[in-house]
């Protein structure tokens, strides 16, 4: 593993600060630059949270169902008016007890109903959680980019793209459950990186070393050395397990993050000497593998169905809840509890839900489109006149207020150019941290491919806006020039790679008001429709 990038003194030199000062910054700027960016990242997501006061979007769903939950342990059926009633009361209002047929599982409903729970039933409660999560998802990308690139500069760029991505903004400040996907993705892949490291090291500590101090391959080494039962691993699993018990997309992260951990462990035991490195993976690390990641993962998922399981069986309780008892009565799985069987026919009925949801939507769109921005969503729309709801006096014409889930434009298309720069970094340099990156964009975009029919959105994709922040901060590792570049290749790869960091964060500042619900002119809101697709 190589060490941890360090600063040119010359840098410091320029700022005219001692050996001494500079040493401390270097030693603290590990935590201390992630720590910044991620301050910078919740005070935009923090900044007016409760605006727009109203329930956009699909907080109609997730918001009521948070508060149900946690207070009946199942989602209810509201009341057609029940939004009006939350808003105008500050959600003093009765919980129906007539259960709901929901198709999402409960973890990222708790979650939301945590910050319900905290600071009420009201716009801010039900996207406190989600702001929580996406300003610490800012915190974990720059840890990680800095563990994976050996660089501090790196993974607080990396994590600082993010800050500044308009999908992870609006994301963070809607009560919606992809956001907390994207968290536990996110996690689970951090946990994976930092057992990679923990478990080479370990491996790495096993091997002999000659006179000269030098690590040397040992094969008997390598294909017999036991890497302990790896915590790390185990913590990946229950993060996996958390995403699965959001949004069951969560399934494909699962299969393709145990794949990608143990293909790792196959090459770090072929670096370490053995001759015959998927058997030594196979015997030594395949079995707790699976152990720390699927069971775990499908033991959380269970438990996240505590609420519904215990509600009552009387016909009372969650949706579908005493199926075993009545419908599901007899049968040749009747051996099993009935909470069980009734919670798999549950599942049953979500899958086919899922698979035949063809309903037309204005904001749907097809995943090739996503990652050019093809069709964004539109979360909230209203048409203001002048001298009213924060629509300039003299507007002269009405305004426009939106939230709009957009990707940053200039971040989007950069990313483009910078996923087949990993791609190609993958294929012909063999490097792990390009195909840890691909690996987590195809798990999260790939899959939706097979669902050309079904109703699906352009914000399903923030799943992914971490790895493709990563490669964006990758790609321009490579502008900036490898170590030992001439001074005049440093300077023009500063200022390329200077420039387009500054578009992207100037593209953010433009779109802020798209962002976050602020009126402007109509005229200004049409200057920022720059495509079609996006009215």
């Amino acid at each position: 593993m190589p060490p941890y990038a360090e600063p040119s003194p010359r840098i410091w030199a320029a700022f005219g600060l001692r050996h001494e000062v500079a040493e401390r910054i270097t030693r603290w700027s590990g935590w201390g630059g992630p720590l910044l960016v991620t301050l910078m990242a919740g005070l935009m997501r923090f900044w007016n949270l409760g605006s727009p006061k109203a329930v956009i979007f699909d907080e109609t769903y997730y918001a009521k169902d948070a508060w149900a939950l946690i207070h009946r342990g199942y989602e209810v059926n509201w009341d057609k008016n029940a939004n009006d009633l939350i808003l105008q009361n500050n959600g003093h209002v009765g919980i129906p007890s007539d259960a709901a047929y929901v198709v999402h599982p409960p973890v990222g409903k708790y979650v939301i109903g945590l910050g319900e729970w905290m600071f009420g039933f009201n716009p801010f409660g039900w996207r406190f959680m989600t702001a929580l999560l996406g300003t610490l998802s800012v915190l974990l990308l720059c840890r990680i980019g800095r563990r994976m690139f050996r660089s501090t500069f790196l993974g607080c760029l990396a994590g600082a793209l993010m800050a500044v991505d308009g999908l992870h903004f609006v994301m963070s400040r809607t009560s919606l459950l992809d956001g907390v996907l994207m968290f536990f993705v996110l996690a689970a892949f951090g946990c994976l990186i930092v057992d990679r490291d923990r478990a080479r090291a370990r491996l790495a500590a096993a091997l002999p070393t000659d006179p000269d101090g030098l690590v040397r391959p040992d094969a008997h080494i390598a294909e017999s050395t036991r890497l302990g039962w790896r915590p790390w691993r185990w913590t990946a699993g229950l993060m996996l397990g958390l995403a699965l018990g959001t949004k069951w997309s969560g399934l494909y992260v699962l299969f393709a993050f145990c794949l990608m951990a143990v293909l790792w462990d196959v090459a770090a035991r072929r670096v370490a000497g053995a001759r015959h490195p998927y058997m030594a993976a196979l015997k030594h690390d395949t079995g707790i593998t699976f152990l720390a990641t699927v069971p775990v993962a499908i033991a959380t998922y269970f438990i996240s169905w505590t609420g519904w399981i215990l509600s009552p069986t009387n016909g009372k309780g969650g949706y579908f809840r005493n199926w075993a008892a009545t419908d599901g009565k007899g049968g040749s799985w009747s051996f099993l509890p009935d909470w069980l069987r009734s919670l798999w026919h549950y599942e049953h009925e979500v899958y086919e839900f899922h698979v035949g949801l063809s309903s037309p939507h204005t904001y749907q769109s097809n995943p090739w489109s996503w990652i050019v921005l093809g069709r964004p969503v539109s979360y909230f729309y209203e048409s203001p006149l002048p001298g009213k709801d924060g629509c300039p006096a003299d507007a002269g014409d009405k305004c426009a207020r939106e939230v709009l889930a957009l990707g940053t434009p200039l971040l989007w298309w950069a990313a483009c150019f910078a996923i087949v720069y990993v791609l190609w970094r993958w294929a012909f340099r063999r490097d792990w941290r390009a195909g840890a990156i691909a690996c987590g964009i195809a798990a999260g975009y790939l899959p939706w491919f097979m669902y050309q029919e079904r109703t699906i959105f352009f914000f399903y994709a923030i799943i992914f806006v971490p790895f493709l922040c990563l490669a964006v901060a990758m790609m321009i590792g490579a502008i900036l020039g490898p170590p030992g570049s001439t001074e005049r290749r440093r300077v023009i790869g500063a200022a390329s790679a200077g420039v387009l960091v500054l578009l992207i964060a100037w593209n953010f500042i433009y779109f802020w008001p798209l962002y976050t619900g602020t009126a402007i002119p109509i005229d200004q809101w049409r200057s920022r429709m720059w495509l079609d697709t996006w009215v």
